[in-house]
């Protein structure tokens, strides 16, 4: 494996973890994970890709070694003023290129609407965004939030890591038992009885304070002014998960004047974990390209 190293910052009053691959040097690209992962999982993708960049991956809040954050912090708007800051700290005065998956993917594509002079490049993995939400739906939402406050969420907790490692290959069918092992020491930790637990904060896994706004994605979409590499994944659930119609689907990537698609074949949602290689022969010219 490509080796990494970490280093932590204060953002925004939050110690945030930062990970890196490959020379000090080298033109830096910037990772953003998704949802409930953290860094560590790209190290596949990295491997795959060619060398002479500088892979920096930050983890998000809440999750990875990345300090949890206060009641109600985990909001798309928490998401972009962190990645501001953390350009500001890791690329400052310059375009950055960006790779996200998932949720990862779908916060670089709203910030290079939102701050189109920080973004050279974005390269979007599966990250579309969540089910559309009328104003309908707010007082049922808001109730099944403030019911949430009542009880929080509890710390996932697993026997032993291959417990963990198990379910990881269960949800991700085309991962090997090395790859899963691999991945579960990272996303859990060991407890003082010897069990382990999840390092995300159990917060995620609740309803967000602010309903998802359908209208502003679409207008930041159409600020996009750098080239997009939009990547779908052809065994990936994400959609039907977040009820996303064909419909509903084809208006996020329209709305994205600048990209392009490509189809990953064979790959879940997971695409970095299951296809690194495939997704690396997409990525590698697209980053160097003009």
């Amino acid at each position: 494996m490509t080796p990494s190293e970490s280093s932590y910052l204060t953002v925004r009053g939050l110690r945030y973890h930062v990970r890196a691959w490959g020379p000090a040097s080298a033109p830096p690209v910037i990772f953003l994970h998704g949802w409930m992962d953290c860094s560590a999982s790209f190290q596949f993708l990295v491997d795959a890709l060619k060398p002479g960049r500088r892979i920096l991956a930050p983890d998000w809040r809440g999750e990875g070694l990345t300090a949890w954050a206060s009641t109600g912090g985990y909001t798309y708007v928490d998401y972009l003023a962190d990645l501001d800051a953390l350009l500001e700290a890791l690329h400052p005065g310059r375009p950055a290129d960006i790779v996200g998956h998932s949720r990862g993917g779908n916060i670089a594509s709203l910030y290079a609407g939102i701050r189109p002079e920080r973004v050279r490049r974005v390269v979007n993995i599966e990250g579309f965004g969540l089910r559309r939400r009328e104003a309908t739906d707010a007082p049922a939402y808001y109730a099944k939030w403030l019911a949430g406050l009542r009880e929080p969420g509890k710390v996932r907790e697993y026997s032993g890591y291959l417990e963990l490692a198990m379910q990881i290959r269960r949800r991700n069918p085309r991962l090997s038992e090395e790859k899963a092992a691999f991945l579960a020491q990272h996303w859990a930790t060991t407890r003082d009885d010897g069990r382990i637990m999840l390092r995300s904060d159990p917060a995620l896994t609740e309803p967000a304070v602010m309903l998802f706004k359908f209208d502003e994605m679409l207008a930041c979409f159409r600020s996009i002014r750098s080239p997009l590499l939009w990547i779908e994944a052809t065994e990936s659930n994400n959609r039907e998960r977040h009820g996303i119609t064909d419909e509903d689907f084809a208006e996020r990537r329209g709305a994205i004047s600048t990209a392009r698609t490509a189809v990953v074949a064979d790959a879940g949602h997971m695409v970095h974990l299951e296809q690194p290689e495939r997704l690396a022969e997409l990525i590698d010219p697209f980053l160097t390209g003009p």
